[in-house]
């Protein structure tokens, strides 16, 4: 049956077709998550999170996009709301020892990861979440404005910013590299 098909039962009650939409997207949404969060338990309980928020308002769900963005803009909105908790009591050094340790387990485990990762872990979640959904999934700026509910001239500026942060921390890097 096609997603649009799952869709129509699901709005209706279809609890089966529900299940089977949310199995088909459990990938994308799992490693979305992991980049973002760099935490694997985080991205656990946030991926259980999104599909709860899903199930209750899978009869809001307006076919504008595609049901994986709908699930991801879920996500984010989550993410983001628990980091606006969690900043009273951030562990700045907790944090990039989980990075360096989720790191360590991707490169044995063969994860999908790119060297980037430091770099990644370093920016802030607004310029983070942006330039993952536009560099790695390929959203314009129009669909991450969308999704994450600011102008879509944010979302470029956070992107370029983002950008710009990773290459000087990249060449910083390689400098370093050099002199040693």
């Amino acid at each position: 049956m096609e997603e649009k098909d799952l869709i129509k039962q699901a709005k209706k009650g279809d609890h089966h077709a529900l299940s089977l939409l949310l199995q088909q997207n459990y990938s994308i949404l799992f490693h979305y998550l992991l980049k973002i969060t760099t935490n694997r338990s985080v991205t656990e309980d946030l991926v259980q999170e999104t599909m709860l928020k899903c199930i209750q308002k899978i009869g809001m769900y307006e076919e504008k996009a595609k049901f994986s963005s709908w699930l991801i803009s879920i996500a984010s909105h989550l993410y983001m709301d628990q980091i606006r908790k969690q900043r009273t009591e951030k562990k700045y050094n907790e944090k990039f020892k989980q990075a360096r340790g989720l790191k360590w387990k991707a490169m044995t485990s063969n994860e999908e990861w790119s060297e980037l990762l430091d770099a990644l872990c370093v920016l802030n979640e607004e310029t983070r979440i942006p330039l993952i959904l536009k560099h790695y999934y390929g959203y314009t700026y129009d669909e991450i404005g969308r999704m994450l509910k600011i102008p879509a001239g944010t979302a470029k500026s956070r992107v370029h910013n983002g950008l710009k942060f990773i290459r000087e921390e990249l060449d910083d890097h390689e400098r370093k590299r050099g002199e040693a």
